[in-house]
């Protein structure tokens, strides 16, 4: 049963080398990709137990890959994991609201973890929209979204937002579920537009932004590095995070990826 009437479900996959941020593999390596997505859903699951902590929200993890004991070990034993299940991305979101509704859950919201630039601040201002609209969006920069939440007296009456052959993972995502939620006579209301990180190009920003929000460093190791893209992310897959602790990586003029 969710501790309370708001249940936030953090959608993310188990950091298996070779199997996630395929498309940054090119650039960081496996470890690497790997990496930066354990550190992006660090990131993303620090947003909502604060939120949880100002708010009493309830908060679940959604797992693809892993096990259970591997995500305990991975993100702690405070969420709720659950597997995602079987279908497309509309089918598991749409399993997720239900079980949330079921369990007793008046609004429920679902992120996912690519997004640097979340905070607690866009989950409290999703769950507040929800009190006035049926659905709520988080639009990204490359026409998807990040967030989105649904009233459950309006998922009851169904879910054709998600339900419908919508292209997950193309620009045509937000500008459909908005098509979709007007025929179906739903109001929605939108958040502040984030950028994703799905490519090569994205991650520069990507680390200004986690950075930015990082708090103050203790200690700081430094890694000089000259032409070293094919091992660098290896390297730093390798370092275990700690609080406190800044990872700088001194470029020496490398004329491979090394800098990006």
């Amino acid at each position: 049963m969710p501790e309370s009437r708001e249940q936030l479900i953090v959608f993310t996959r188990y950091p298996e080398p070779g199997t996630t941020k395929t498309r940054l593999i090119p650039l960081l390596g496996p470890e690497g990709a790997a990496a930066f997505q354990r550190r992006m859903s660090r990131h993303a699951l620090a947003c909502a137990l604060r939120l949880a902590a100002e708010r009493g929200t309830s908060i679940e993890v959604r797992h693809e890959g892993g096990t259970l004991r591997r995500m305990q070990a991975w993100l702690g034993p405070q969420p709720l994991f659950r597997p995602q299940g079987r279908g497309d991305l509309g089918r598991r979101m749409a399993d997720s609201l239900s079980q949330a509704f079921a369990a007793g859950a008046e609004r429920a919201v679902i992120i996912g973890t690519d997004i640097p630039g979340i905070s607690p601040a866009h989950l409290a201002q999703a769950f507040d929209a929800l009190g006035r609209n049926d659905l709520v969006f988080g639009p990204t920069a490359d026409g998807g979204y990040y967030l989105i939440g649904v009233r459950a007296e309006s998922f009851r009456r169904g879910a054709p937002y998600l339900e419908a052959h919508i292209p997950w993972g193309t620009a045509e995502v937000l500008r459909q579920s908005f098509a979709i939620a007007r025929a179906a006579g739903l109001t929605w209301a939108t958040l502040g537009r984030l950028a994703d990180v799905d490519r090569p190009e994205d991650l520069p920003a990507a680390v200004k932004t986690l950075s930015a929000g990082a708090p103050a460093s203790s200690l700081s190791v430094i890694i000089p590095a000259l032409n070293e893209a094919d091992r660098i992310g290896a390297t730093l897959a390798a370092l275990p995070p700690a609080a406190g602790v800044e990872i700088i990586v001194v470029d020496g003029g490398s004329r491979d990826a090394t800098a990006a």
